[in-house]
């Protein structure tokens, strides 16, 4: 070859430059697109990783476009939002009681505890308070650091006695230096209030998917009740908690439609479960096949980029995860996690084998009351727990 063709070409070869940052780290490779060059889903998730707080006008076609962005930019970009505003460590864990079991009217298609299914499951009268108080006891010195009690009903009217004794056993439990959270089905602002000065750290009431797959898996409670009910709560100054349900055969677009509903309340909840469907024989989901882990992941990463200051918790069906897979969530942004002898009538992780993993991975409980005054009200007046990009580093994810 002629050298001055040669040189021509040398001059024709476009070297991609690298890129230094403040403490001298050289990184190969392209410098990060422009916002004008990027796509549709790189900018969405360029954007929303540079959130300074909540924000509650989320678009259904922005959650979407995050939601859908390739998995592993999602994840990263999710733990990089993550690690802005949370303690990427620090785990709650939080065991729940069942203190009334069986016999509600509802006609949850997932619910082994529907009076209209033969699941085989004995409905029972609500447990005194002593056995809330020492199960109380047990989860505390096991490291649980929330305690949780749910009631199978549709709702608390006419329930005097029961509210009496609940709000003892609420009393009680804060006595011992835990969060309080129960799930008792709707309630009225009354009812909340009087929760509220028992000493309960949080209510939970989920919308469980999106609010139009809703009719497909509950006809007796309006997907609307539901969301008064979040408003008596939130009203009544308690902490929300309200989160959903994989695997009931919704489709993706539910998912996002779920985020939705959540990230678009008045105030984002203080946690957001995310639950996958334990198929209970005799129910009409009960031969639902399982939920796949990236819609779980996917989940997880796009509520934590769209919520992120709220704690998201593990919930029903983590049994199912393996443990990398558990901590592949922890590090897009999973925060909390069920753990004890049983989670309401299906199985959970119990403490012994949670402390192994968390000594293996380096995580430690939270401690009470790390995220409960008041998360979703007071939103960016509360610290963050570490700013991205400091010392002059960018952080990017395209």
């Amino acid at each position: 070859m002629a050298p001055t063709r040669a040189l021509a070409l040398l001059r024709q070869v476009r070297h991609q430059p690298t890129i230094r940052k403040a403490f001298s780290t050289v990184i190969d490779g392209p410098i990060p697109q422009s916002p004008e060059s990027m796509t549709q889903q790189a900018f969405g998730l360029h954007e929303a990783i540079r959130a300074n707080g909540p924000r509650n006008d989320w678009t259904k076609n922005e959650i979407d476009t995050i939601y859908n962005s390739p998995l592993m930019k999602l994840a990263f970009a999710a733990g990089t939002v993550h690690r802005r505003f949370h303690d990427p460590s620090s785990i709650q864990m939080c065991t729940l009681m069942n203190i009334k079991t069986g016999g509600c009217s509802e006609d949850c298609s997932y619910c082994a505890q529907s009076s209209r299914y033969n699941t085989g499951l004995k409905p029972t009268k609500m447990v005194t308070v002593d056995s809330v108080l020492a199960a109380a006891r047990t989860a505390k010195e096991n490291g649980s650091t929330r305690f949780c009690m749910g009631a199978a009903w549709r709702d608390m009217r006419g329930r005097k006695t029961n509210l009496r004794n609940i709000k003892e056993m609420v009393n009680g439990v804060r006595d011992m230096g835990m969060e309080v959270c129960v799930t008792l089905g709707m309630i009225d602002l009354d009812q909340a209030k009087q929760l509220k000065e028992a000493g309960l750290t949080a209510y939970n009431h989920n919308v469980d998917t999106s609010r139009e797959f809703y009719p497909s898996v509950i006809s007796t409670r309006t997907y609307d009740e539901r969301l008064q009910t979040l408003e008596n709560v939130r009203q009544a100054g308690l902490n929300v908690c309200t989160g959903g349900i994989l695997g009931l055969g919704e489709k993706d677009k539910d998912h996002v439609g779920l985020i939705h509903t959540v990230a678009t309340l008045p105030a984002h909840p203080e946690s957001f479960p995310v639950n996958t469907l334990v198929p209970i024989k005799g129910t009409p989901l009960g031969d639902n096949a399982p939920s796949p882990f990236d819609a779980t992941l996917r989940t997880i990463a796009t509520a934590r980029i769209v919520l992120p200051r709220t704690i998201i918790r593990i919930a029903a069906g983590r049994t199912t995860l393996s443990e990398e897979q558990q901590v592949l969530c922890f590090m897009a942004g999973a925060n909390a996690i069920f753990t004890g002898e049983k989670m309401l009538t299906t199985d959970c992780n119990g403490w012994d084998e949670d402390k192994v993993m968390f000594e293996k991975w380096g995580l430690k409980p939270m401690r009470s009351f790390k995220r409960g005054a008041k998360v979703a009200e007071q939103g960016t007046q509360l610290p963050v727990f570490a700013e991205a990009g400091t010392q002059g580093e960018k952080l990017e994810v395209f």
